[in-house]
């Protein structure tokens, strides 16, 4: 436990801690940091730029003092991404060993870290809620502004709620270079369909001199539907997706250094980000094969016609976020962080004429069409000191402060305006303190988080589907301390290893089990599947850095006592809630060797392992949860995935990079059989891997630009994507075959 503060410090500030663990994860790039933008040429001239890190720790820490499973993914791989394709989180499949497939959708269901959920944030500003995880807030911006990705891998709970497997902070780029620069970006893509063709154009404005900074930023998207390595359209997906959309996206940031030595910074920025569909087309669903229902004898999947729903409207994600951050590099001998924020996020899925979403009095069952809408408003205080040297003690840091939140989130179905989910308010209050120390080659590390949270719901009443009962609202309180250790030990300068202990702290998703009431006498503060989840993660790896290159290996296990996972409903073929002890262990290893300055080689490897129970502890007492005999499907761990790429600068002008992700095939099962009522239980899934390799070339003009061409699934493969192999709701959805794009960029 750390002691207070004095008392002039800890009257602004409160002394508990936090937890972020971390790993140099070397291949997969370094990170120019912003800082924030303070002063970045006096402040931090000691810092080696290309080995900080903010995320956890809110101000710059070098990677090498972190212990810890942390990915940082540069500007340039985010680049080279983007000429292949524009998903969002595209980048994080690539790069991050333990991030699951992308989705190539609006929505990134089946899109786990370590297989759980991650918190996702924009410049610290969280893009979801935990009331009601809607699987949207991977899309949330245009990639374009984003100049570094910081990934904490690993439950966590330096950032908040939210955290089960990791931390993904998208960071927005800063100006750094003096005076005025214009960068404008076209881009045209296609699959060789009339109808495939898609185009962006994009402009960013930034300005830097003296004490004063500013970036502006708008870009548009056009795209079109997309198409599979056999030439056949790809179905529209059912929770959104990119194909036949437009992206609208607006961003501004500027900022002012002050003070005697410039010592004190004020910084705003605005986003506003929509994404919408263009209603164009109506999806086919397919058939998997004779087992289906109905069957067929040649399995097909779903595909998409010209048409439109009568009376739907489009699917869309509406985000909008405004920040106010204050930061002061001397403030009591150290660096005070202030950041107020405000976000609005609306997500709009697709039509659907589902049994859950009829309702005789509005329709004759099984004719309505409805859909579901997630409305989520949001706003926060985050604050952090960290003062170098503490009590005299060279080396010893403090890094403290105070969270406060508020969430609101409710949803419902837009067309009937009917409520689904209720209103659901969140309040947090998180002091927090973590203590590292530097002895020589050794850092040791240690914190504490609290969270002392409450949810209110008012009283409601269930849809027909869930027999109108009325549910008494009531509020749950959810207090948890959450403590991390870790150690490092630079062993020379080329190696390193680190153990780490950390924990977690999450929602279950409270709007699905909320909205699925179909029995009266009901009250929120008595219904247990809305207790948290906590999670304990045991991380130990190592490090090696030559002049050639680098190597990093991580092993983990993650446990939650009563955790979540999730499964299929049997009559609705929804998503729905598991609350049961769940364990996951995993490997990591990434890779790089440079050859020389021409031409390198990078590479990842990942595999994840988890079991839960066939079923939670019964609320009577008669039995309690089953034993770990459950292993987790693809909706929670991602198969066994092998990246690579390699980079060659063929020309003093031109470079190109050909990688290619790798899935492998998997078949999990288990089976159990309950005691108390001799109930047998039994499980099975298998799924069938692939490779895809892409392709990205850049031809640099000098004064008059970059011109860039990137082909992704440059052999045009048919593939089912892993998730949407296990039978699931219109889930039955192949992947996007050969896309061509060329992106031409100057900068004047």
């Amino acid at each position: 436990m750390i002691k207070p503060l004095t008392a002039a410090i800890s009257g602004i500030l409160l002394a508990y801690a936090v937890g972020a663990p971390a790993q140099d994860a070397p291949a997969s790039g370094a990170a120019q940091t912003d800082a924030t933008t303070r002063k970045d040429d006096k402040a931090k001239e000691a810092v080696n730029l290309q080995q900080v890190i903010v995320t956890g720790t809110r101000s710059p820490k070098a990677i090498d003092e972190i212990p810890g499973a942390i990915t940082v993914i540069s500007k340039e791989e985010i680049q080279h991404t983007l000429l292949v394709t524009e998903d969002a989180t595209a980048v994080l499949a690539r790069s991050v060993p333990g991030y699951a497939e992308s989705s190539q959708a609006m929505s990134n269901t089946g899109e786990t870290l370590r297989g759980r959920i991650p918190l996702r944030l924009f410049d610290g500003v969280p893009q979801g809620s935990p009331l009601r995880e809607g699987t949207r807030n991977g899309t949330f911006t245009d990639m374009g502004i984003i100049g570094r990705v910081e990934v904490i891998n690993g439950p966590s709970a330096s950032e908040g709620i939210g955290a089960a497997g990791g931390i993904i902070n998208y960071i927005s780029k800063t100006p750094t270079r003096d005076g005025d620069e214009v960068t404008l970006t076209t881009r045209y893509q296609t699959q060789a369909h009339s109808d495939s063709a898609g185009w962006k154009v994009g402009a960013t404005y930034s300005h830097k001199q003296q004490e004063f900074d500013a970036l502006l930023a708008a870009s548009y998207i056009d795209r079109g539907i997309s198409y599979d390595g056999n030439g056949r359209r790809i179905g529209l997906n059912t929770s959104g997706s990119l194909a036949d959309s437009e992206t609208r996206n607006l961003y501004a940031k500027v900022g002012f250094n002050f003070g005697a030595d410039n010592e004190q910074r004020l910084q705003a920025s605005v986003s506003r980000f929509r994404i919408e569909g263009k209603g164009e087309y109506v999806q086919v669903l397919g058939c998997r094969g004779p087992t289906d229902v109905p069957p067929c004898a040649v399995p097909r999947t779903n595909t998409s016609e010209k048409g439109h729903i009568f009376g739907a409207k489009d699917a869309f994600n509406d985000f909008k976020q405004y920040q106010l951050q204050y930061t002061n590099d001397k403030f009591f001998g150290g660096y005070l962080d202030i950041n107020a924020y405000k976000a609005d996020q609306s997500m709009r899925y697709l039509p659907e004429n589902t049994e859950d979403k009829q309702d005789p009095l509005i329709a004759p069952l099984g004719t309505l069409y409805d859909q579901s809408e997630i409305v989520v408003h949001k706003k926060g205080l985050r604050t952090s000191w960290t003062r170098p040297d503490i009590f005299n003690i060279t080396g010893l840091e403090l890094h403290t402060g105070i969270d406060f939140g508020k969430d609101q989130a409710l949803q419902r179905l837009a067309l009937s305006n009917r409520l689904w989910v209720p209103p659901m308010h969140y309040k947090s209050v998180a002091p927090y303190a973590q203590l590292s120390w530097d002895i020589g080659p050794v850092t040791l590390s240690g914190g504490y988080r609290r969270e002392d949270d409450k949810l209110t719901v008012n009283s409601y009443t269930t849809t027909y589907y869930r027999n109108r009962v009325f549910v008494q609202g009531g509020g749950l309180k959810y207090k948890e301390g959450l403590k991390n250790l870790g150690a490092i030990w630079r062993v020379d300068e080329q190696w390193s290893t680190f153990l780490s202990y950390s924990e977690g702290f999450t929602l279950p998703n409270i709007g699905i089990p909320l909205r699925n009431i179909n029995t009266p006498g009901q009250s929120v503060d008595k219904i247990r599947d809305l207790n948290a989840i906590v999670f304990k993660n045991y991380e130990g790896g190592f490090n090696w850095h030559g002049e050639h290159g680098a190597f990093g290996a991580t092993h983990y296990v993650s446990k939650s006592p009563f955790g979540s996972s999730l499964a299929v409903d049997p009559h609705t073929a929804d998503f729905i809630l598991s609350r049961a002890p769940v364990r996951i262990e995993g490997t990591e290893l990434t890779g790089e060797w440079r050859f020389d300055k021409d031409f390198k080689i990078t590479g990842l490897y990942s595999r994840i392992r988890g079991k839960t129970a066939f079923w939670s502890a019964d609320p009577a007492g008669r039995y309690g949860s089953g034993g770990l005999n459950k292993p987790l499907g693809v909706l929670d761990i991602n198969p066994d995935k092998f990246a690579a790429a390699a980079t060659w600068r063929f020309l003093p002008n031109a470079d190109a990079t050909l990688g290619f992700t790798t899935l492998l095939s998997r078949h999990v099962s288990g089976d159990d059989t309950r005691a108390y009522d001799g109930a047998k239980f039994s499980y099975s899934e298998q799924t069938k891997g692939y490779t895809l390799f892409d392709l990205g070339v850049n031809y640099d003009l000098g004064k008059h630009g970059k011109l860039s061409l990137g082909v992704e699934n440059l052999f045009n493969r048919q593939y089912i994507l892993s998730w949407s192999q296990l039978a699931g709701y219109q889930n039955y959805w192949a992947g996007r075959g050969r896309m061509t794009s060329l992106t031409y960029t100057v900068t004047l």
